[in-house]
């Protein structure tokens, strides 16, 4: 038989659907990080609607302009928190959401990107599957507890944080430092969807390659040093570093071998005084390497950049700089502890198929838990399809099975 919870939110969906469009309906595009303030006003509201003691947390501005662009300086960064104490519990589980979503381009075919539009069995709009979708159904799940008066069987912890689209520093690597939270377990409610469950993460670094060239006119271009062409002549040797990488391998529980990669020119430019006349002085280009959940960022970071150098070493007249724009460390938890079995267990029963974990070649905010808190970390939420993408959209149907799984797992596991 279905439980008083799994009965209340198949009766009430609707009402997820009109909180998921709110959400994605408050524009919180980063960078730079819009509508911060009117989001996490509302966030702090639903949560304490749903039974939790409420707050948030301002980044002070002395921080934030240690750590943002200077541009961005001026879009304040916010933390929610919400607790529920469970009377005689004795474990704490904490979930986990980003709130920002990132910026939109393209035409879309159904309604705007902010607009929530329902098609079929779909809803679309940016952030739907990143990750405000997961906000909605745990505040449905939460909202089930509370209407057919059931007790959690752990204390409960609710953070919905800033900044996961660019460095998470201002957002969930604040909240493990600063906010007053003691979980024994964590859920970043992405990464895993369907039948699995995600028990680790790539991670990434990002860095920014600038190659110095000199100008010259375009009649004599013997006289100056050709950034453009020093640069592709340096793409073209990444080609055995991508070899290299592929060696290195990693395989997750669900038996994917995975390997290291790197992706070019993400972002790519030339300098100033540019002229179609003008020998470029300077050419940009960025890579993005992602970790594996066996590897570290420092070891990553350093094999690139040595390979880098060489590399412009072995090609005439290759001036190099090097800059780091961000990281994000990998993790991996393997999955035998009871409460990795107990979410695959709920999963299983409320989805009615066989579960099993993976893990994740994106990053997200699992690592803060699981390496600065050093407790049981796993991502599950509803995900979605097109996601950064036009038509962003989440299935209704995995946003309801999502809020009867945290509602399932939270009166079921005691830890």
């Amino acid at each position: 038989m279905p439980s008083a919870n799994a009965t209340y939110i198949d009766a009430h969906s609707a009402d997820l659907i009109l909180r998921l469009q709110k959400l994605v309906g408050t524009n919180t595009v980063n960078p730079p990080g819009q509508n911060y303030d009117a989001i996490t006003q509302y966030l702090v509201a639903e949560l304490a609607a749903v039974g939790l003691k409420s707050r948030r947390f301002a980044i002070p501005k002395s921080v934030a302009q240690k750590t943002l662009p200077p541009d961005q300086v001026a879009f304040p960064r916010y933390n929610v928190l919400g607790k529920l104490a469970a009377r005689g519990a004795k474990k704490t589980i904490h979930f986990n959401a980003h709130y920002d979503v990132v910026p939109v381009s393209g035409k879309w075919k159904h309604g705007s990107a902010f607009s929530g539009t329902v098609k079929g069995d779909w809803i679309y709009g940016r952030g739907t599957a990143d990750m405000k979708g997961s906000i909605a159904s745990l505040l449905f799940a939460l909202q089930a507890l509370r209407a057919t008066d059931t007790a959690p069987k752990m204390n409960v912890e609710v953070s919905f944080t800033a900044d996961e689209e660019t460095d998470s520093l201002l957002g969930a690597g604040w909240l493990v430092e600063h906010a007053p939270i003691k979980p024994d377990y964590a859920v970043v409610m992405e990464g895993g969807e369907l039948n699995e469950v995600c028990c680790g993460h790539n991670g990434v670094v990002w860095l920014e390659v600038t190659v110095h060239g000199l100008a010259a006119h375009g009649s004599t271009p013997h006289e100056g040093i050709n950034a453009l062409e020093k640069m592709s002549a340096l793409i073209v040797a990444l080609k055995g570093y991508k070899k290299q990488l592929a060696r290195a391998k990693f395989k997750s529980p669900d038996g994917e071998t995975m390997v290291p990669t790197i992706n070019l020119g993400g972002e790519f430019s030339a300098g100033e005084g540019g002229k179609i006349n003008t020998v470029p002085a300077l050419a940009k280009f960025t890579i993005d390497r992602r970790v594996l959940a066996v590897e570290t960022v420092a070891a990553a970071e350093s094999d690139l950049r040595a390979y880098l150098a060489a590399a412009a070493k072995k090609i005439p007249q290759c001036r190099i700089s090097i800059a780091k724009i961000s990281d994000n460390h990998p993790c991996y938890h393997a999955p035998t502890h009871p409460f990795f079995t107990a979410m695959a267990d709920t999963v299983a029963r409320v989805r009615k198929q066989k579960s099993g974990f993976r893990v994740s070649s994106g990053f997200n905010d699992m690592h803060f838990f699981s390496h600065h808190l050093k407790i049981p970390t796993l991502g599950y939420g509803p995900g979605g399809e097109d996601i950064h993408a036009i038509d962003e959209r989440a299935p209704i149907k995995e946003l309801i099975r999502s809020a009867k799984i945290y509602a399932e797992l939270l009166t079921t596991y005691a830890g």
